[in-house]
């Protein structure tokens, strides 16, 4: 059987992308999110049959976060990479944002990944297993009132100290940091701009990081599409 990997916002986007990735090289996938018909579509076009798992549930929730990973390790056992994808940036700056919805937004983007870590330790220590948290060139770059980038930067933050936590265990961590993506996120915003990677080019890098041989852990990779000056 293969690898298991636990992806969080895996309905759409990079998530949906990398699960679909990982499903190809014959990983057993677990993917959550928010909206349960979401998911189901994404489960009616993967075609995996019992190697794809869908769990509803909020990233930000330790009940959620906890029951997932049960789930996935009851049914298969084990697990051996974990994703933490889900996120979300808000229009407009902090200036202009809903105090509610920024407390949304740092909640899902920064404690979501911190609990989803939290919570697979123990697993992947056995498993020496991998884990990939999304970042984004927001996290490397200020942009005026970005708060999103602040997220971002927390993001960093906690994959550098998470290495530095359970690097002597064995366990890899990586950051990936892209820049313009042609994804969902861009919906509220007027459409996607022309310069933009696609979510199947992230998903390409984050298998490309989890199949690193055994000593060996890329820790950050930032991408940009050609032309993104920024």
């Amino acid at each position: 059987m293969g690898p298991v990997t636990l992806i969080t916002g895996g309905s759409t986007g990079i998530g949906a992308a990398t699960a679909r990735a990982l499903l190809k090289e014959g990983h057993r996938v677990a993917v959550t999110g928010r909206d349960a018909d979401k998911l189901a579509a994404f489960a009616a076009t993967a075609g995996a049959g019992e190697r794809l798992l869908t769990i509803t549930g909020d990233t930000s929730d330790e009940h959620d976060v906890a029951a997932a990973v049960r789930r996935v390790v009851d049914t298969w056992g084990r697990l051996d990479n974990v994703i933490a994808n889900a996120g979300f940036s808000l229009p407009g700056n902090l200036e202009s944002h809903a105090p509610e919805d920024m407390r949304a937004m740092v909640l899902t983007n920064v404690l979501g990944p911190a609990l989803l870590v939290r919570e697979t330790l123990p697993q992947l220590r056995e498993s020496k297993g991998r884990i990939v948290l999304m970042g984004s060139v927001a996290g490397v770059r200020h942009t005026p009132g970005n708060l999103y980038s602040v997220t971002k930067w927390a993001v960093h933050a906690l994959a550098e100290n998470t290495r530095l936590l359970v690097g002597q265990d064995g366990v890899g961590v990586t950051v990936v940091a892209p820049g313009v993506v042609d994804t969902p996120f861009w919906d509220e915003r007027g459409g996607s701009p022309e310069t933009a990677l696609t979510a199947e080019q992230i998903a390409t890098t984050i298998v490309f990081a989890l199949n690193q041989p055994a000593g060996v852990d890329i820790n950050h990779i930032t991408m940009r599409p050609t032309g993104q000056l920024g």
